[in-house]
């Protein structure tokens, strides 16, 4: 898929980023994928586990040089993304999908025959998507280490990436691979979401993505209109946190200042 230049190789000789203008921790650059390494890493993550504040300090500066901040999930080990299957070359190229399209043929497959699809929700007015992502990656880590999703090993990482909605494209990122193995479809699905809702991509778990969201839905009908996309995009989540009802699920999403989308 279609890139910006990549700056990552560059902290092999400087591994503190001072020629891009940066001052890194001790970290680690991956470029591990499931067929072997690539001729340029896709993800540098920090060695030490992310505090509050680390999104502001390290991902603001990089995002001027084309490194996008996300949070990746460590695990119980030390791993992270380098023992995740990551597959960057076998994805395509988001601009190159219709994101209703995509949620339409999910749609059609999970969805009950008689429940119709209800279109694209509207976008809202809402915080700036930047200073919400901020605050969302600082009260996960604050909160950490927790029970959940996430396991206390957080680590903040940066990806080459045109848009936040691209970065799990960028590092081939396989979560969804039992229900979707071109990660560039759901991006189309996540750019659109930036485009209404303002979200950014704050974390990634082997088969756990959290976005931070500006402008949520504020009513139940806008929100069951969300919900619909949800369950298109990742029915696993609805049935977890919704027991399959979306209207129990669209209840969960009124001002929510993020998502969490899990894929079984």
């Amino acid at each position: 898929m279609a890139t910006l230049p990549n700056p990552l190789p560059e902290l092999v000789a400087d591994p503190g980023g001072r020629s891009l203008g940066l001052r890194l921790p001790a970290g680690r650059l991956i470029d591990a994928t499931d067929e072997g390494s690539r001729p340029e890493p896709s993800l540098w993550h920090a060695e030490p586990r992310a505090a509050p504040g680390d999104w502001t300090a390290l991902g603001g500066p990089a995002a001027r040089v084309g490194l996008l901040p996300v949070l990746v999930d460590a695990g119980d080990g030390e791993d992270g993304p380098g023992s995740w299957v990551l597959d960057p070359d076998g994805m395509s190229y988001p601009g190159d999908h219709d994101a209703e399209e995509v949620l339409v043929e999910f749609w059609e497959e999970y969805a009950a025959p008689d429940d119709e699809w209800p279109g694209l929700a509207e976008a809202a007015p809402g915080a700036d998507p930047d200073v919400r992502a901020v605050e969302v990656a600082d009260a996960l880590v604050e909160r950490l280490p927790a029970r959940g999703a996430w396991h206390g090993q957080l680590r903040l990482a940066l990806v080459p990436a045109r848009r936040s909605a691209d970065i799990p494209t960028v590092i081939g990122w396989t979560g969804p691979e039992n229900q979707e193995d071109d990660m560039g479809r759901l991006s189309a699905v996540l750019r659109s979401w930036e485009d209404r809702f303002g979200i950014r991509v704050v974390a990634l778990g082997p088969s756990d993505l959290l976005v931070s969201v500006a402008a949520p839905p504020a009513t139940l009908h806008e929100a069951e209109v969300v919900a619909a996309e949800h369950y298109a995009f990742c029915p696993d989540t609805v049935l977890q946190f919704g027991s399959g009802d979306l209207r129990e699920y669209a209840e969960m999403l009124i001002d929510a200042r993020s998502w969490r989308f899990w894929w079984d």
